[in-house]
């Protein structure tokens, strides 16, 4: 079910999400040439993914195509409860409420590196609230339940970067080397690229 929403999103947004890549890539390409900063590789690979998560985030969570009932619910756990484990209804609506709010965790503590993990919470429930009653607006609905998944997402998106820091620290010199961040980061694009053309030949054949 994940792969087919996946699917249905990307089909709908790709036209501007390729526009937009290349547009900020551009923007910040003369950005670091006017201010003469130091090109590294992978760290502008990271701030590029960075902004396209967000605008995704927003985009997908604003989508009325997406839009499964309306209306409010206001009773904490009430929908978290209705759904089976090992469900498609959980794994949508409950695992996939968590998942999509981890990143968003993460990038604020590489972001910020707040000491204490309130920021996190208070960035997380200030953002999915806001959601919700947008979606409200545009006819989905508001759900307590999603906005506590969120939370939830975001705590672990945080514990994730405290523990990856931890782990760095400890790394060999040789790991800590942006040549190495660099040749891994041109791996993985490549990976992403053949499966996107993949994809895109299945689509357009």
């Amino acid at each position: 079910m994940v792969t087919v929403l996946f699917n249905k999103v990307f089909n709908e947004i790709w036209p501007m999400l390729v526009v937009f890549i290349a547009t900020i890539s551009c923007i910040r390409f003369f950005y670091i040439q006017n201010h003469h900063e130091k090109f590294v590789f992978y760290k502008e690979v990271v701030y590029l993914i960075s902004i396209i998560y967000i605008w995704l985030l927003f985009t997908i969570l604003t989508m009325t195509e997406l839009n499964n009932y309306s209306g409010m619910n206001l009773v904490p756990f009430s929908e978290i409860l209705r759904y089976k484990v090992g469900t498609s209804g959980f794994y949508y609506n409950v695992i996939g409420n968590i998942l999509i709010f981890l990143p968003f965790g993460y990038l604020i503590g590489v972001y910020i590196k707040p000491k204490k993990i309130w920021p996190i919470i208070i960035t997380t429930i200030m953002t999915s609230t806001i959601v919700e009653f947008v979606q409200l607006k545009i006819g989905r609905s508001f759900d307590i339940d999603d906005i506590i998944l969120n939370i939830i997402g975001g705590i672990i998106g945080y514990l994730l970067y405290i523990g990856l820091s931890a782990i760095h620290k400890r790394l060999p010199d040789i790991f800590k080397n942006d040549v190495f961040y660099n040749i891994i980061t041109v791996i993985l694009i490549i990976l992403f690229l053949i499966y996107v053309l993949g994809y895109w030949g299945v689509i357009f054949k």
